[in-house]
């Protein structure tokens, strides 16, 4: 079930994002970096309460967090500012879940376009997207993660007004 998340999802969504970056980033960011990150420090760093710039949703399955995702709106486009599933759930579809209740939130915004943001070297993520009817646009950025130089490719899909689903975001 994809719900909307709650003060009380913060550190299951933590466990979630660090496991998620520990297997997703392992190879493209320093081992001891990864190894270094705490859900607790991640958990602080999620506003769930519905006052921040992203909108928090989790994959809920029989009451553990197993996937993430945060929407929003940036410079008129919908925003994925991230999308996180438990490593032991990949390929189960709960990713594609997330990413169409992404979709739905943004149609539901208003908007025609939607981007993101993924960290260059990351494989998995690109053909994930990819595989989503998103695609590079050739835009990057240069970001500073726990002090250490990275790039970013901005990714971007067409929204289909469609794809607004009778009741709002997937359950």
């Amino acid at each position: 079930m994809i719900r909307p998340a709650v003060p009380a999802d913060a550190l299951a969504i933590g466990r979630v994002h660090v496991r998620s970056w520990q297997s997703g980033y392992a190879g493209i960011l320093p081992a001891e970096r990864l190894a270094a990150l705490r859900p607790e420090e991640r958990a602080a760093r999620y506003v769930l309460d519905g006052s921040g710039p992203l909108r928090t949703f989790v994959a809920d399955e029989e009451g553990a967090i197993v996937g993430l995702l945060g929407v929003g709106s940036e410079r008129g486009l919908g925003l994925l500012g991230g999308l996180y599933v438990d490593p032991d759930h990949w390929r189960s579809g709960i990713g594609s879940a997330l990413l169409q209740t992404a979709r739905t939130e943004f149609v539901r915004a208003g908007h025609e376009t939607a981007a993101l943001w993924v960290l260059a070297g990351n494989k998995h993520a690109a053909r994930f997207y990819r595989a989503h009817a998103w695609a590079p646009t050739g835009h990057t950025k240069h970001e500073t993660i726990w002090g250490l130089p990275v790039d970013e490719i901005e990714y971007r899909t067409v929204l289909n007004p469609t794809e607004r689903t009778a009741d709002g975001p997937l359950a």
